[in-house]
């Protein structure tokens, strides 16, 4: 039989995920998980993928993801449908047809997961990247705005990130913003053939989107591009100096960014986003606003204001990776010959059901002691025939090299100690 020469590699964009990396990963998924307990939020899980409609009347349909980025393909009875390229839009279209408006108040909703857009693959940013949400639906109040900012904090302190930068924007609502981008539209008609093919497309259609451009070149001339701060209407402006208030009181720090408008069209009012150095030029690790009317957008029939954000968790862990310690293997059980590997068997499965990590190797005992070293075990176990009659066996510390016979119970002890310690 013939075998095909080829070696099937993982497909442009993705990656695998491998330990001891991924040991990171579930530390800032289980911290998360905590700080969103913390603040009464319940996690929703979505398909990965949904018709294509509701990320083109949610997200826009002039924006990047829906023009460009989305992998889309027909079902075989020709409905088009979507991998999900970001889970605001999915949150809502489930909290609609689940009519979670019936229940008592906000509702506070978080989801972790891939989500799918074709970019141009970069540090930090796959084709099938994964992110941890939360949305807060069904209030409009200024200080949900800032207790979902509070919270974005305080997941990225759990996590174990710092130095990362707040930014803040307010950019309207349908009562103030269809001013300002008029205002926008005339400012750029005389500058936008500088500019990107991009921007220079958006100016005519969408022009809110010019200030989401990230070339270079065009920066200078959207510096000088009108404020939207300048247009707000009265509610808007209040509203605005409400969450900066309520930030304040919390002594939580921000940078106000009047150009910072964020890349989907269901935004409005406050925006937000964090940054981070070490992450290059592509440094943001979130990024998030209110969407009030994305439910009705999407066929609501009652109103769903709402506010939430998304983390970039690929980013999340290149920023804290280097900074967390790897997991340890707390023992590692050497049996010596058959009748001791049913024995130590035993004894494994009562240390693992105690809460410690145990890794049973069998053969020579030079070998188990080198993997030992190289698993970073604390311990190793030596199990033979006259540790089986004694009831007391050789436990050796791979840190010290110091080594002594104990009873089980006295391992035990030992292996919680060191467990506790760490």
């Amino acid at each position: 039989m013939e075998f095909p020469t080829t070696v099937i590699k993982a497909v442009k964009g993705t990656r695998d995920l491998l330990p001891p990396s991924t040991e990171v990963w579930n530390r800032v998924e289980s911290a998360a998980r905590a700080v969103f307990g913390a603040y009464n939020y319940h996690e929703i899980r979505t398909p990965i993928f949904e018709e294509t409609q509701l990320f083109a009347r949610g997200v826009g349909a002039d924006t990047d993801i829906v023009t460009k980025e989305m992998y889309t393909f027909a079902d075989r009875d020709e409905t088009s449908l979507t991998l999900r390229p970001e889970n605001t839009a999915p949150v809502i279209r489930a909290y609609i047809e689940h009519r979670l408006d019936q229940r008592p108040g906000v509702q506070k909703l978080y989801y972790i997961g891939p989500m799918f857009r074709r970019e141009r693959p970069q540090k930090g940013r796959y084709r099938q990247f994964f992110q941890i949400g939360a949305e807060a639906i069904g209030s409009e109040s200024p200080a949900v705005d800032a207790e979902v900012i509070e919270m974005v904090v305080e997941i990225l302190k759990a996590v174990g990130l710092s130095g990362f930068k707040l930014l803040l924007n307010s950019v309207g609502d349908h009562n103030c913003r269809p001013a300002y981008v008029e205002k926008l539209r005339q400012e750029l008609s005389g500058v936008s053939g500088a500019m990107c093919g991009d921007c220079q497309r958006r100016a005519e259609t969408n022009p809110l989107r010019v200030l989401d451009c990230k070339v270079e070149a065009d920066q200078p001339i959207i510096e000088k591009l009108p404020s939207i701060i300048d247009y707000l209407c009265e509610p808007c402006r209040a509203h605005f100096e409400s969450v900066k208030r309520y930030l304040g009181d919390r002594g939580i720090e921000y940078e106000v960014r009047p150009r910072m408008v964020r890349g989907l069209d269901y935004y409005m009012r406050t925006t937000f986003e964090v940054v981070h150095g070490s992450l290059g030029a592509q440094n943001s690790v979130l990024g998030g606003g209110r969407y009030d009317g994305l439910a009705e957008s999407l066929g609501s029939k009652v109103p769903a204001p709402g506010i939430g954000f998304s983390i970039g968790e690929d980013r999340l862990v290149m920023g804290v990776e280097g900074e967390q310690k790897p997991g340890r293997l707390d023992l590692v059980v050497a049996p010596l010959g058959e009748p001791a590997l049913r024995h130590a068997a035993v004894m494994a499965r009562d240390f693992r059901l105690s809460g410690h990590s145990v890794e049973l190797v069998e053969g020579k005992l030079k070998r188990a002691l080198e993997l030992a070293n190289k698993f970073g075990a604390r311990f190793a176990l030596i199990v033979g025939d006259n540790e089986m009659a004694t009831g007391r066996y050789a436990l050796k510390n791979m840190t010290t090299g110091e080594q002594e016979d104990l009873t089980r119970d006295e391992i035990a002890a030992k292996l919680a100690v060191a467990s506790n310690s760490n």
